[in-house]
């Protein structure tokens, strides 16, 4: 196991043993007006970023995958020279909330170095992903919780917001 990989897997126990101290800073959070909270969330985004190389990581690629738009679909299969239907029928299925997944885990386009294949042509979902740079993070914030689980980033974020904000 490389030092990431125990890295990674102290973030999840992390994440775990502060949900309910995370839960609380959510509710604390909630209270923020939207720009403030944008603001709070994209400190937090590029501190984590000083630490954190997505290629070391890849968990997200690797554990939850992103969910497909029509526009996706049509632009990656069009790339593989194949109709959206079929690239559908090959990469994805239908989850339970009635959006395009992938079939399986981890990410077909995800190659062994951590790289992604389709890097250019990516789902949107996994460009804005992990989402803490984003606006109007106050409908975001269920989300982030969970991601602390499978994001490393998003982990670092919560401590950066809960050390630096004081948002206990």
């Amino acid at each position: 196991m490389n030092s990431f990989d125990q890295y990674r897997l102290e973030a999840k126990k992390e994440a775990k043993n502060k949900l309910k101290e995370r839960i609380n800073v959510v509710s604390k959070l909630r209270k923020k007006k939207g720009k403030e909270l944008d603001f709070i969330f994209s400190d937090g985004h590029d501190q984590a970023f000083k630490k954190i190389d997505c290629l070391d990581c890849a968990n997200c690629c690797k554990t939850v995958g992103p969910l497909f738009t029509s526009k996706d679909i049509t632009r990656i299969s069009k790339n593989f020279k194949l109709s959206p239907g079929d690239f559908t029928e090959k990469y994805l299925r239908i989850d339970e909330d009635n959006d395009y997944v992938l079939k399986t885990l981890p990410c077909p386009f995800l190659s062994s170095d951590n790289y992604c294949n389709i890097y250019s042509i990516r789902p949107k979902a996994c460009k804005d992903y992990p989402l803490t740079d984003l606006r109007d993070q106050k409908k975001l914030l269920k989300l982030h919780l969970e991601n602390t689980k499978h994001c490393p980033a998003v982990n670092e974020v919560f401590n950066h917001i809960t050390n630096k904000f004081g948002v206990k």
